[in-house]
């Protein structure tokens, strides 16, 4: 990228930016990089010019892609376009997830002659244990978290979709600090085992002598979420006869307290949540077909633990510090964390925090034996004795998957790479593991 004054006159541009920016040759290496980068990413430990940003970013000696990652710098290559990707990096705090949206600079002849990438930290999350919010660096939840990180800043309705316990509340949570209405109010609702008259009552409110009861007016749900976000929680579960007025509460935005003349403004952000499926309820009558395609306008699938066994140790970690009840940090011993990583995890998250609960009872050394564990929890053809009301209640109504099997070991690793003749995506998939977690292994035993 020449002459040189080009270069400082880009850099003097971006540091009018307040956002992390960065300035990339075609080659990957990182030319120059404003105050807010510096402040952010950089240290002293760690120059970071001239080196190559998977590097720096990652810890990789290759490119993203080539490490199993999307990397968007061969995107941008070939469109001669902007490209957006959620990745994790290392920074001076730990791995963190962030945001990358990276631009061409092109010549008189449409020609890549560098690029710059802008970044900026998800809040939300964490790929570090946390005490508080969603908790991941698994590929499978990258993609949920990115899918929400797309949404939020609009206003479109989201409808968050997986089986019981996979976090829900706490996704629908992310998209509204997330969003423009994140000073606003996140109210939730409870669809299930709410009757229609209770269901209109506290969604809408109601007048003084509406009913047998009413003593007082009483503001409803929606108004609470006024300039915030209303989370409907089990969207599957409202009544048909409500479908119809929550359908006309999304159309036109306004609503009437029960027992009242009055049409009201309505001002939230909607984002719903079900663990049933809408689709085959519209086709059997269950679901109105007009009311689906007014929430399901973003939908978001949501994985299940089984499908997030990367994140097994991340979970158990972040919940058992969540506990606060320990007088000293729990740990889970290797066997304990290989048992849990080889079963299936028909409850979910939910499942994984009660049968920790009942772990730590156990662990008067502060640690987590298998023997901690219920008995047969991921042993061949075994299921735990030990169930959470929520587990239980997901047995009947999701199908239950093998359990997966327990990672190899490094010598195992080593000779099934020797004997495996296909890509590296296909031995990650015949070992049950990401291609990003495959490369790390390979890596961490020299032969990547």
């Amino acid at each position: 990228m020449n002459p040189p004054e080009t270069l400082q006159g880009l850099l003097s541009y971006l540091e009018q930016e307040s956002q992390p920016m960065i300035v990339l040759d075609i080659d990957y290496h990182i030319l120059a990089a404003n105050t807010a980068y510096r402040r952010q990413f950089g240290a002293v430990e760690r120059p970071y010019l001239g080196q190559p940003c998977y590097r720096i970013s990652h810890g990789y000696d290759v490119p993203c892609d080539q490490a199993g990652e999307h990397c968007p710098m061969r995107k941008a290559f070939e469109t001669r376009g902007p490209d957006r990707v959620l990745h994790i990096h290392h920074t001076p705090r730990g791995p963190e997830h962030v945001n990358v949206e990276l631009r061409p600079i092109l010549d008189d002849n449409q020609q890549v002659v560098a690029y710059v990438e802008r970044l900026s930290t998800v809040r939300s999350a964490s790929a570090r244990p946390s005490a508080e919010g969603l908790v991941g660096r698994s590929e499978s939840f990258n993609h949920a978290l990115e899918a929400v990180q797309r949404v939020a800043p609009s206003s479109l309705p989201v409808l968050l979709l997986g089986e019981s316990g996979t976090g829900k509340e706490m996704f629908a949570r992310a998209v509204h600090e997330a969003s423009d209405r994140a000073s606003g109010p996140f109210v939730v609702v409870d669809c299930s085992g709410l009757t229609e008259s209770l269901f209109e009552s506290e969604l809408f409110g109601y007048e003084k002598g509406a009913f047998t009861g009413a003593l007082a007016r009483k503001p409803g749900l929606v108004e609470t979420a006024e300039g915030g976000t209303l989370f409907l929680d089990e969207m599957g579960d409202v009544p048909l006869a409500m479908q119809v007025k929550l359908l006309r509460l999304i159309e036109s935005g306004t609503y009437r307290r029960v027992g009242s003349v009055e049409t009201r403004q309505a001002n939230f952000r909607l984002v719903a949540a079900t663990h049933k499926p809408l689709e085959q309820m519209v086709g059997q009558g269950l679901f109105r077909q007009d009311l689906y395609f007014r929430i399901a306008a973003f939908p978001i699938h949501l994985p299940p633990l089984r499908n997030r066994l990367d994140d097994i140790a991340l979970l158990a970690e972040s919940i058992l510090a969540r506990g606060g009840r320990a007088r000293h940090p729990l740990h889970l011993s290797a066997e304990a964390l290989a048992r849990m990583r080889a079963y299936h995890w028909p409850g979910n998250i939910r499942e994984l925090r009660n049968v920790l609960e009942r772990a730590r009872l156990y662990a008067d050394d502060g640690v987590i034996r298998a023997k901690d564990l219920p008995p047969g929890m991921g042993e061949a053809g075994g299921a735990p004795a030990f169930q959470s009301i929520g587990a239980i209640g997901a047995i009947g109504s999701i199908a239950i998957h093998p359990a997966s099997a327990p990672p190899p070991d490094d010598e195992t690793l080593r000779a099934q790479v020797r004997n495996f003749h296909g890509t590296r995506r296909a031995l990650a998939q015949s070992l049950g593991m990401s291609e990003r977690t495959l490369y790390r292994r390979l890596k961490a035993l020299g032969i990547a």
